[in-house]
């Protein structure tokens, strides 16, 4: 399990003062990069190699309200890894009371630069199953 911290920042709020809906994804989507960094893949080689990452789908929960200042961690984890797919489970807690405010389930597809399934790194399904 890969763990990100976060700090809410004042342009992350909407007008009501918490976490605007669409900033949760940036939070989750800078874990995974941390996640996949963490693992000592380089994304830019991969593109340069013609393999980038895709989101084909994902499910969200908003589950608690974030508030400016307050000190979040992204928890990701590799549920599933096939050959061009990986699946993750992120969760979004609070530091201060540990309550969830955000999860998602989010798979992303390895694709060619020309928009093509392609294997994922194997480099990538060996280190996320030696960290599982």
């Amino acid at each position: 399990m890969h763990t990100f911290p976060v700090t809410v920042y004042y342009e992350d709020t909407d007008m009501a003062g918490i976490v605007y809906h669409a900033n949760w994804l940036k939070y989750v989507e800078r874990a995974r990069s941390d996640l996949v960094r963490g693992l000592g893949i380089d994304q830019n080689a991969m593109r340069e190699a013609g393999r980038v990452f895709a989101v084909t789908h994902l499910d969200a929960a908003f589950r608690a309200p974030a508030r400016l200042d307050d000190r979040l961690t992204v928890t990701t984890e590799a549920v599933e890894a096939t050959g061009a797919r990986l699946v993750l489970d992120q969760r979004v807690t609070h530091d201060g009371t540990g309550r969830l405010c955000f999860a998602a389930r989010v798979t992303l597809a390895c694709i060619g630069t020309d928009g093509r399934p392609a294997r994922l790194p194997a480099e990538l399904r060996s280190r996320l199953a030696a960290e599982g």
